[in-house]
């Protein structure tokens, strides 16, 4: 008999309307693949909420499984390099927009798409990391990639109380480095803080229109907002600064001059977390596996049901949501 596992499934009819349910499926509805792989956790991130509430066009085509990674054990592979029992770890390659995501009981999938799960951390821990935290250890090497070491000078991070933002400032402080996180939530200071945060600024201070240099503060950032809170980051990075970005939040605009680039040496750097190439993907996860504190990670971290996935996501989309949510698909067989 096949098996069956709950999934999150998105559809939309003739008219265009979109609809989500939890339904139950058979394991032969899944895409085509060389690994089964039995999710036990997964998350609920940015790119999901949009898909799920349908504020953004990130599903190409359906009907959708949403979810952008998860976390398991292998259950059947007709691939060498993986066999049953062996637990992995997925992000990106157009899971949960192209090809069915992470927000069910079972997915198939490449099996270059999967990477070991670090010893050490648990399949549950390595979603409350999941993408964001990935995509903040990406940036951090990036910025010593860029040679920005902790005595350069502070380092800000923007969308600080976000799941990227929020293991961002934990890395870069068990890091050594100074952090100073932008957020517009002035009631998670404390939060800030006990991740390493060494100032909180208010995201108001970077919305508005600003000079297109101004005082050098900062030797990096990591900016998940982009618009115009990215472009007043680049006007106060120091000489030599570098900048990475992930995120879009605050907007795809990018409304800056020439100015820090041309003057003070600046440099942007992109973070794709999507199609980041394998062995980088392996180096990251083994050093968050690494400088991640477990008890700070459950601190960030809020645990729901496949069923309360829904209500997450518009909370998520309106700013209601702190760290990261992961979500328990072990019972979803």
């Amino acid at each position: 008999m096949t098996s069956q596992f709950q999934t999150l499934l998105i559809e939309k009819d003739e008219a265009g309307k979109q609809r989500v349910d939890i339904r139950r499926l058979d394991e032969d509805a899944l895409p085509d693949g060389d690994v089964t792989v039995q999710i036990e956790w997964s998350t609920l991130n940015y790119k999901d909420a949009l898909a799920i509430t349908g504020r953004g066009p990130i599903v190409r085509k359906f009907p959708m499984v949403p979810g952008i990674d998860f976390a398991g054990t292998v259950v059947r592979s007709t691939d060498p390099a993986l066999s049953p029992g062996d637990q992995v770890v997925l992000n990106g390659w157009g899971v949960g927009e192209k090809h069915w995501g992470g927000l069910a009981g079972r997915a198939r999938v490449r099996a270059d798409w999967l990477v070991p799960l670090p010893d050490g951390l648990s399949t549950r821990q390595a979603m409350a990391i999941g993408t964001a935290g990935y995509t903040a250890m990406l940036s951090v090497m990036a910025l010593e990639r860029g040679g920005i070491r902790p005595n350069r000078g502070p380092i800000a991070v923007s969308g600080a109380s976000g799941g990227v933002g929020s293991i961002a400032v934990m890395l870069l402080s068990r890091l050594g480095y100074t952090v100073e996180a932008i957020t517009g939530r002035s009631e998670e200071g404390a939060y800030l803080t006990a991740l390493g945060a060494a100032a909180i600024l208010p995201r108001d201070e970077f919305t508005q229109p600003g000079k297109p240099l101004a005082q050098a503060r900062w030797a990096g950032a990591v900016d998940v907002a982009g618009g115009r809170v990215l472009a007043n980051i680049c006007a106060g990075m120091a000489t030599g600064g570098v900048v990475t970005a992930c995120g879009l939040a605050a907007g795809m605009d990018f409304p800056v001059t020439v100015a820090p680039f041309i003057l003070r040496g600046v440099s942007l750097i992109g973070i794709d977390s999507v199609y980041c190439q394998r062995e980088r993907r392996i180096t990251a996860w083994n050093r968050l596996a690494e400088l991640l504190d477990p008890h700070l990670l459950d601190t960030m971290t809020t645990e729901i049901a496949l069923a309360d996935v829904p209500d997450a996501a518009c909370d998520l989309m309106d700013g209601r949501i702190r760290g990261r949510v992961i979500v328990n698909t072990g019972s979803a067989i």
